[in-house]
């Protein structure tokens, strides 16, 4: 690579942010997304999660299912540019049951939102998340959301979260009003007061007056907020963590910010902070733990693989992102799992369910590629000698059902759908192979994932099918000595394969599991989730 051509790499992957969005379900994690783009100026009009007639749909909820539902059930690329930074926002799924796309998603993005309900504060799955992006070292930055409703007072708030999350908050800005009765911010960063006035419906930029000096031309009706929120902030003074930029950037310190996504208060602040505290890409570790600088040969993760996105083609895409060197459409590949070339000639900009051709891209970018042949979630595409980046990890089913084929005449249709919704990772679909039972089975994190499955075999496949569940409750993975034993067991066991070869041993529950444990110690039962992950 010539110095003029290195310089511009490191330039424009100095330009990139991407960055998740996590939470539990209900925080507000969709209309956050939509609100970014407004204030970027990716969107002219935000869209509602639950659009109603004349209303514009979510962007990132494409899929015709989501807006049934009005949830999140896969995770969705949005790129965009504000001020001359490119940012890679990856949308997730909020609901439990669709978990491993957001495993998936974290493997992929440099930083991280974590977004906490003012009335909730940490949830079950908000914690699970934060204690995956922690493992991995993941810089997160806090937004306290639905502060236009009632909820906890801000000291309260951060007492929670430092108790909850375990690491020293820095609050970059203070809310002014209780939660209900919200006026606007301070940006401690710079002591300016930003006054909100709610605009009818939500779906345009909130009028914003900002006060140049802490203090100053105060409007009346603020009087009495404005004092109690600068005695919070003598308080926060006194005893609250000021913002480390260090140990933000390896996942020690998390930036708070308040705000209400649905009156869209606080956005800009949030959009400004991305731009300015996010990470840009990093070397990425190799498999062999060897970081992989970003000016390095081409090379990329495979983090999600999307079947039938635009109906009229029937395409496969996958959703690579860029960890070194510069992509350019057309260039030819190899994927070190098949040790095959292929060449990635329809490379697209992604932003929710539309594209448009792209033909250069650089570390930090997340690019969609259409592919014909066997490229699957967790692939490294690279030039020149063959690298590896590290597995991407799965978590271990905890639902099972059988899944039968309605209409023998679409049999075709109903194969090549479960063969695609396997390499999506929609579901695991599992077979016996100690038994001539031809009837598969669909392993998941939790039942909604069945129902997602099911609709997609009718409305893109053509394939009416049925489902029983299964009565199994835990499962682990285990080799071809352990299978015999916990085939040979009388506890009502079973032992499964993945598409992979993987065997999982399951168990009708764990009072089962680990009795067969201590009855068979010798016998390998492991989760699937990765050494590095949190085994909840």
């Amino acid at each position: 690579m010539s110095t003029v051509a290195e310089t511009q790499l490191l330039h424009e992957a100095a330009r990139r942010r991407t960055f998740a969005i996590i939470s539990h379900p209900d925080a507000g994690k969709t209309t956050l997304t939509e609100k970014l783009l407004l204030y970027a100026g990716a969107v002219g009009e935000a869209g509602s999660v639950t659009a109603r007639k004349g209303q514009k749909a979510a962007t990132s909820d494409w899929m015709e299912v989501e807006r049934r539902r009005g949830i999140s059930v896969t995770s969705t690329v949005l790129r965009f540019e504000h001020d001359d930074v490119v940012f890679n926002l990856l949308d997730t799924p909020g609901h439990k049951d669709f978990s491993e796309d957001t495993l998936r998603v974290l493997a992929a993005v440099d930083s991280a939102v974590i977004l906490i309900d003012a009335a909730r504060g940490v949830e079950p799955q908000t914690e699970q998340l934060f204690q995956v992006a922690r493992a991995r070292g993941i810089p997160l930055i806090a937004f306290v959301n639905k502060y236009d409703r009632p909820g906890m007072e801000p000291l309260e708030m951060v007492d929670h979260l430092t108790e909850s999350l375990g690491l020293p908050l820095a609050p970059l800005t203070w809310p002014v009003g209780i939660p209900g009765a919200f006026r606007g911010v301070i940006d401690r960063r710079d002591d300016t007061f930003h006054r909100f006035t709610r605009v009818t419906g939500g779906s345009a930029m909130a009028l914003e007056q900002i006060v140049q000096a802490r203090g100053r031309d105060v409007a009346s009706e603020d009087t009495a907020a404005w004092a109690v929120a600068e005695e919070e902030l003598e308080l926060v003074d006194e005893v609250g963590s000021p913002f480390d930029a260090e140990a933000f950037s390896r996942g020690a310190c998390i930036p708070l910010l308040f705000g209400s996504a649905a009156w869209n208060f606080g956005i800009g602040l949030l959009l400004d902070t991305l731009r300015e505290l996010a990470p840009s890409a990093r070397p990425r570790p190799l498999e062999d733990g060897t970081p992989r600088p970003v000016d390095a040969p081409f090379a990329a993760l495979v983090f999600k693989v999307q079947a039938n996105m635009d109906p009229r083609h029937r395409d496969r895409v996958a959703f690579v992102r860029i960890c070194s060197g510069r992509f350019e459409r057309g260039m030819r590949v190899d994927n070190a799992r098949t040790g095959r070339s292929l060449a990635l000639s329809f490379a697209h900009e992604v932003f929710g369910q539309d594209r448009a051709v792209l033909d250069e891209a650089f570390p930090g970018d997340v690019v969609g590629v259409v592919i014909g042949g066997d490229v699957r979630v967790g692939d490294t595409l690279s030039v020149g000698p063959q690298v590896r980046f590290p597995a991407i990890p799965t978590l271990t089913p905890e639902s099972f059902v059988t899944v039968s084929n309605r209409d023998v005449n679409r049999h075709k249709q109903f194969r090549r759908g479960l063969e695609q919704l396997d390499q999506e990772g929609v579901v695991h679909v599992l077979r016996r192979e100690h038994t001539q039972d031809p009837v598969p089975v669909l392993a998941g994190v939790g039942p909604m994932q069945f129902e997602v499955a099911v609709e997609r075999l009718r409305t893109e496949f053509g394939a009416e099918v049925s489902t029983q569940l299964l009565p199994w409750k835990a499962a682990r993975r285990t080799d071809a000595e352990g299978a015999s034993k916990v085939l040979a067991d009388t506890g009502h066991t079973d032992v499964f394969v993945r598409g992979d070869g993987t065997q999982l041993a399951v168990f009708p529950n764990r009072f089962v599991l680990e009795r067969f444990a201590q009855r068979n110690p010798d016998v390998r039962l492991e989760r699937l989730i990765g050494a590095d992950e949190p085994a909840s």
